[in-house]
């Protein structure tokens, strides 16, 4: 059964590069955001993103005009109603995953609709569990940003209906044309368990007065070739989320090397939040 309606939660940095993806393939989506004001300004993310590619000649402006057409930003979750596919892509907390999960679950009408979460470390059973309807609960892991970042991992649940999880599987590689990875509901599925630690211990290091910030990021990039260094990602993914992982790893794994770094702590504790504050590791005022 395609997908051709969908409702994402969130419009952010994730959500909005997410409902991009979605509207450029040509499905209709609906946005919803806590305020108007969040609302307007995912709207003008994606515009502008948009525009952009525009004009670097990488979309004609009628497949821009036709992308936005395709978009309806709002704060009514009724307008789920009809949605055939609803993906999470807020705040990095269970509790309040859960309690969206369990308003949405009374809204969506259709009985064979897919919930995903774009979580990137809760075991996707806790979210399925607030609804009644948990065969039907996945998770869709995008990457930042979602525009351009070809990966997706489909988590499954043990309680989930496998045949849900390959619609969601199909929608994602058929129509958004993404590379899908299947993992098992383990806090940080594929790419994260392998990740965050490296990250951990990069922060460590900063922290510890190893290396400076620059040299540890220069190291990575220039002697393993990865794109960015782990401070540097550590901003762009956010710090707040950063330490939202750790608690969840602690949680499920019970293992030292998925703590929290003390720094990462008090910089999130300070708004130092990477990108999105203006200042983390690096200052992006």
């Amino acid at each position: 059964m395609s997908i051709n309606k969908v409702g994402i939660v969130g419009g952010g940095q994730m959500g909005g590069g997410i409902a991009e993806v979605c509207a450029k393939a040509g499905v209709d989506v609906v946005v919803v955001e806590v305020s108007q004001d969040l609302a307007d300004r995912s709207q003008a993310a994606i515009t502008k993103s948009l525009t952009r590619l525009v004009d670097r000649g990488k979309l004609d402006e009628a497949a821009r005009d036709a992308a936005l057409g395709n978009l309806v930003f709002t704060t009514d979750l009724g307008l789920f109603a009809d949605r055939e596919l609803i993906l999470e892509a807020i705040v990095e907390n269970a509790d309040i995953k859960r309690e969206l999960f369990a308003k949405i679950d009374e809204i969506v009408e259709a009985p064979d609709a897919i919930l995903a979460s774009n979580t990137s470390s809760i075991p996707i059973t806790q979210i399925a569990t607030a609804t009644t309807r948990p065969g039907s609960v996945v998770g869709m892991h995008f990457f930042n940003p979602a525009q351009i970042m070809p990966l997706v991992e489909v988590i499954s649940s043990v309680l989930v209906d496998e045949s849900q999880a390959d619609r969601a599987a199909a929608f994602a590689s058929d129509t958004l044309g993404k590379t899908v990875v299947r993992a098992k509901d383990r806090a940080g599925f594929i790419v994260n368990k392998l990740l965050c630690p490296y990250i951990f211990e990069a922060i460590r290091m900063y922290e510890e007065g190893f290396a400076t910030r620059e040299d540890i990021d220069a190291a990575m990039v220039n002697g393993a070739g990865y794109p960015m260094g782990p401070l540097t990602l550590s901003d762009l993914i956010g710090n707040d989320t950063m330490l939202a992982v750790a608690d969840a790893f602690m949680s499920e794994y019970e293992d030292p090397r998925y703590a929290a770094p003390p720094l990462l702590k008090r910089m999130v504790e300070a708004g130092l939040l990477g990108r999105k504050s203006g200042k983390g590791f690096y200052d992006y005022s």
